[in-house]
């Protein structure tokens, strides 16, 4: 697990002051980096508000680090993943593109002891860092009751990205 090197209150000034989110925030948790640091490096973010795989691919690939996209949608064992809230946007014959507003970035570590711990934004106050049993029991209701109130309840794995 990488120590985080910012706080909530980091995460709040940087909300306001450029509108840090998610993508940010696990970026910057999973490169030991600040949330000022990434900043540069996610082009585009500033204008959109989001970040999209091509962007936190040309983001690492801007910061040096190095990483490789798994080709399943296992948690990596330190990476990124990139979760799809499902409801109707995921249903077939909607597009492809309507998904892309119900998504969410964390940050992933794998320790054969523990399991998998997730870095989520939204868990700040508990460190950033949780236990996937405590993250899918908490935090993803938490997040689909006051983000994403039409979603079924359900969520996969988009991109999973392994920064070693």
């Amino acid at each position: 697990m990488t120590a985080l090197r910012f706080s909530l209150a980091d995460v709040e000034v940087a909300h306001d002051k450029w509108g840090a989110n998610c993508g940010p925030a696990a970026l910057a948790a999973v490169c030991g980096l600040t949330l000022d640091q990434v900043r540069s490096h996610l082009n585009g973010f500033t204008a959109k508000g989001y970040t999209n795989p091509t962007m936190m691919f040309r983001a690492l690939d801007s910061l040096g680090v190095a990483w490789q996209r798994r080709s399943d949608s296992r948690w990596p064992d330190h990476g990124l993943a990139r979760i799809q809230w499902e409801g109707p946007w995921t249903a077939p014959g909607v597009p492809i593109r309507a998904r892309y507003r119900h998504t969410h970035w964390v940050g992933s570590w794998h320790s054969s002891r523990n399991g998998v711990g997730i870095f989520d934004v939204n868990a700040m106050n508990s460190g950033g860092w949780i236990a996937l049993r405590d993250w899918e029991r908490i935090t993803v209701p938490w997040i689909l009751q006051e983000c994403v109130p039409r979603a079924s309840g359900t969520w996969h794995i988009t991109h999973a990205i392994e920064v070693p």
